[in-house]
């Protein structure tokens, strides 16, 4: 057995170990392969639980309903008024700590309800090396992480994920919505609403990887940098300039950097290079 298979080998059995489990769903690559891998290896005792909020587009939602249908797996939506949370509207650097911790802390109960007896979440060996502060908060409430303790990468998921015939294997990666704002940028349902419609925009035009970044009255577009020079075609770029500015921003930039994760976190890198 390679590598590869040995790592799923593993992850069934940390899975069978935990008996039954809520998997936090938000139908991205990482956490729809740990939702056939866990109905694989528990089969109705596996549960995926689909937060709904302000920070998540409703197609995430559909999308996340209609593979567990598909897959024949329970799904519950938990909706969950995010910018009630203390300090989340206020979008402090360690936001997303206060984010999970609110939201595993309500799916730990529902699950716990049902008689689930781990909470259990997508992330990997690559989100190691990122600014997460909200891992904190998983560590504090017990979520257990299955793919990084099965040793997986990214790669690894899409490549098992190709394999197994998911239809996310070669799916963009998208973060949540208050990511596409500056930290202290105060979160408002408008505002979330607005970056989500501008990049709904790019995908009917055909973009797979990108952000809209908000820097209030400036839409500042990430892409990878072979999409650069179609963005720069005279037709599209008109077009992507009116709806952006139809939907309120007065200037609409394209960042020659490209589109990269983390983005937001680069201000906070530089401020610890500099202390």
């Amino acid at each position: 057995m390679d590598e590869l298979h040995q790592k799923y080998q593993k992850l069934g059995e940390i899975l069978r170990g935990l008996g039954s489990v809520a998997v936090a769903f938000s139908s991205g690559v990482d956490s729809t392969f740990l939702v056939r891998a866990a109905h694989d290896a528990l089969g109705a005792r596996a549960v995926a639980f689909t937060a709904q909020s302000d920070f998540v587009p409703q197609r995430d939602v559909d999308e996340a309903a209609a593979f567990c249908r598909t897959l024949g797996v329970e799904h519950v939506v938990v909706p969950f008024p995010i910018l009630q949370v203390p300090h989340v509207a206020e979008n402090p650097n360690d936001r997303c700590y206060y984010c999970k911790h609110a939201l595993f802390s309500e799916m730990k109960a529902q699950a716990a309800a049902r008689g689930l007896t781990a909470v259990v979440d997508g992330s990997n060996l690559d989100d190691d090396g990122d600014y997460r502060p909200g891992h904190r908060a998983l560590a504090e409430l017990g979520i257990v992480s299955p793919l990084h303790e099965a040793g997986m990468y990214k790669q690894d998921i899409r490549d098992l994920s190709r394999e197994l015939g998911l239809p996310t294997w070669n799916k963009p990666s998208f973060a949540c919505l208050a990511s596409r704002f500056p930290y202290g940028h105060t979160l408002t349902p408008e505002g979330l609403a607005r970056v989500n419609t501008a990049e709904e925009f790019l995908m009917a035009h055909g973009f797979r990887q990108f952000r809209v970044r908000d820097h209030g009255d400036m839409a500042r577009i990430e892409l990878p940098p072979e999409d650069i020079g179609r963005m720069l075609d005279p037709t599209l770029r008109e077009a992507v300039v009116q709806r952006l500015k139809a939907l309120g921003y007065l200037y609409v930039t394209l960042d020659l950097e490209g589109y990269r994760t983390g983005a937001m976190n680069e201000g906070l890198r530089k401020e610890h290079t500099q202390a």
